[in-house]
């Protein structure tokens, strides 16, 4: 135990790249070949369930508890509350601006509040009954745990051990750029985008996903914990990709990645503009 401690800390980098490539191979190999989300379950989530016991494996190496990732014992509901207002906030500036669009194109606007699976070439099964909604909000919990812990919490903490602190920002943010390329891949071996859609689909999940990581892991520095970044990552997730849906006689969601988009970009700001403050008060 103490040699494989040692072997961890001694190269956090390499260690990272490692433990993200195992996790990246479960994921993949649950959205490609085992296809959950396409079954009952409507969610890849053996591949989270795999990463939240990665984590407790790799902290019990480290003899390091939860709270030393972010968990904190303390705090638990203002953070949530921040994190909630924030996503409550950006997306009631992106749902309206969707709708406005939608209404401009001479489109008839429905609300909807449903489960669907996510995909880029658009949701094509609804489930309407409250145990799908159940499971829906059950699985995007385990979700933002993992990722949130894995991320923001592990990896973060284990590179600024030995490097900068904005080097460990970007660097697990990078990672979860990429940990999102498995999507379009996805929908390329199905045959639903093109080698040319897949590159540049890839580019901009990297970028936009890149963009989040950065804003929850400075949510994580500003607060102390994970929570306020795992409320917006939940809400993102769970309530305006899942949950709350925009109907049009054409389709459903048809907008979700301007939706999304807009959204993050707008909180994306909103965090990085109080991050300089902070730093200018202190």
């Amino acid at each position: 135990m103490n040699m494989m401690k040692d072997k961890i800390q001694k190269n956090t980098i390499l260690s990272s790249c490692i433990i993200f490539a195992i996790l990246i191979l479960v994921h993949g190999f649950e959205a490609i070949v085992l296809r959950t989300d396409e079954t009952i379950l409507g969610e890849n989530c053996i591949n989270k369930l795999f990463g939240i016991l990665m984590i407790f494996m790799i902290l019990r190496i480290l003899d390091r508890k939860w709270s030393d990732i972010g968990f904190a014992k303390s705090g638990f509901i203002k953070c949530v509350c921040i994190g909630f207002a924030l996503a409550i906030a950006s997306f009631a500036v992106s749902y309206c601006a969707e709708i406005l669009i939608l209404k401009g194109q001479g489109h008839e606007i429905r609300p909807g509040v449903f489960t669907t699976g996510f995909s880029l070439t658009g949701n094509t099964e609804i489930h309407t009954g409250a145990g799908f909604i159940l499971m829906c909000i059950f699985f995007n919990i385990i979700n933002v745990i993992m990722e949130e812990g894995t991320f923001r919490g592990l990896f973060y903490k284990l590179v600024g051990t030995d490097h900068s602190m904005r080097y460990a920002l970007l660097f697990q943010a990078f990672l979860f750029g990429v940990w999102h390329i498995v999507t379009p891949l996805h929908n390329l071996i199905d045959g639903d985008i093109n080698i040319a859609s897949f590159v540049g689909l890839s580019i901009g999940y990297v970028i936009l996903a890149g963009l989040m990581g950065i804003k929850w892991g400075l949510l994580y520095r500003m607060t102390g914990s994970l929570y306020a970044g795992m409320a917006d990552h939940f809400f993102n997730n769970c309530i305006a990709t899942n949950l709350l849906h925009v109907q049009t006689e054409t389709g459903v969601d048809e907008m979700m990645i301007v939706r999304v988009m807009i959204a993050q970009l707008l909180s994306f700001l909103i965090v990085l503009i109080l991050w300089q403050k902070r730093g200018k008060q202190k």
